[in-house]
């Protein structure tokens, strides 16, 4: 890895059912990510949030969508953003905002991965594979649509043209647990590697999580993670607004994070989903940091003690 990061706001909660997620970057500030991060070493800068300006109403055939003409903006703007985020050669985070960000950071990165002649591979941690179509969404929610968009899955027209798509293959997901029948098919269609939770409690996190990363590495691949607090268990954490019972455990997800660290393929990261608004003082905000950190060289030694969550 690197040892200079940037960090990227993105406070979008269009995609969402809930509002809340646009305080996200702000809490992940407060809960000091960036202290986190120099603390291990990291040169840190913070590049701000990134904003759309009021949109006209677009339509679709699909009646279910809503926000489609603000998503798309977001997009739009974060695919120039995050492409931007990272042409110093820092390692960009990512701070959401709900998971519609991904349709925008995603791609920016395959680019990036484009100009350098590499593939781009992706690791979805998440509980939702977030592979519905604007035309086979029936909540309308667009953070459901990302991964359909970025691996260049026709039924997305009404988002901006693709410029850089990622191989199906190439994406591995990770603590997946609610899955509507259209993604089902879609998942066996383009040959996506998905690890349910069933999967996980059979082998554990490291047998799936070492196959892939050896595959990125055979590849001489970037990578890209995309972290969802829905992958974690609502136990530990409460602040989001799709809760799935019997996700990731604390030391499922830092084990995930120590790994990635240790194998120093990670280029770039998102955590969206964060809803201040539902969360208990702080503390989901706070574990995204901490396991953040995990990610960056943090160390079960280096650990301070405190008061169990």
């Amino acid at each position: 890895m690197s040892q200079t990061c940037a960090l990227l706001g993105a406070p979008i909660e269009t995609g969402a059912s809930q509002r809340g997620c646009l305080m996200g970057p702000a809490s992940l500030r407060t809960a000091g990510l960036a202290e986190d991060l120099a603390a291990l070493g990291w040169q840190v800068s913070d590049l701000g949030d990134v904003s759309i300006a009021p949109q006209e109403p677009q339509a679709h055939a699909n009646p279910a969508l809503h926000h489609l003409a603000e998503t798309s903006a977001w997009i739009e703007v974060l695919t120039q953003a995050a492409y931007d985020a990272g042409q110093a050669g820092d390692l960009p985070i990512f701070m959401g905002g709900d998971h519609s960000l991904s349709a925008g950071t995603v791609p920016a990165m395959a680019r990036r991965a484009q100009d350098q002649g590499r593939p781009l591979f992706v690791l979805w941690l998440d509980a939702h594979p977030d592979l519905h179509t604007l035309e086979t969404s029936q909540s309308g929610n667009l953070h459901g649509t990302p991964v359909a968009y970025f691996t260049g899955q026709p039924g997305c027209e009404g988002y901006p043209p693709l410029q850089a798509a990622v191989d199906p293959r190439n994406v591995c997901m990770m603590g997946i647990r609610s899955v509507d029948g259209a993604e089902r098919a879609r998942i066996t269609d383009i040959g996506l590697e998905v690890h349910d939770m069933r999967a996980i409690d059979e082998t554990g996190v490291l047998v799936p999580l070492r196959a892939f990363l050896a595959r990125v590495q055979a590849a001489g691949a970037m990578l890209h993670v995309s972290f969802d607090v829905d992958f974690l268990d609502p136990a530990i954490a409460p602040a989001v607004g799709t809760t799935v019972p019997g996700g990731a455990t604390f030391r499922e997800a830092h084990l995930i994070m120590e790994t990635l660290c240790d194998s120093g393929l990670v280029t770039s990261l998102d955590l969206v989903e964060l809803n201040p608004f539902l969360d208990e003082r702080g503390k989901t905000a706070k574990l995204l940091c901490d396991l953040t950190a995990s990610l960056f060289g943090r160390r079960v030694l280096d650990r301070m003690t405190r008061s169990s969550f």
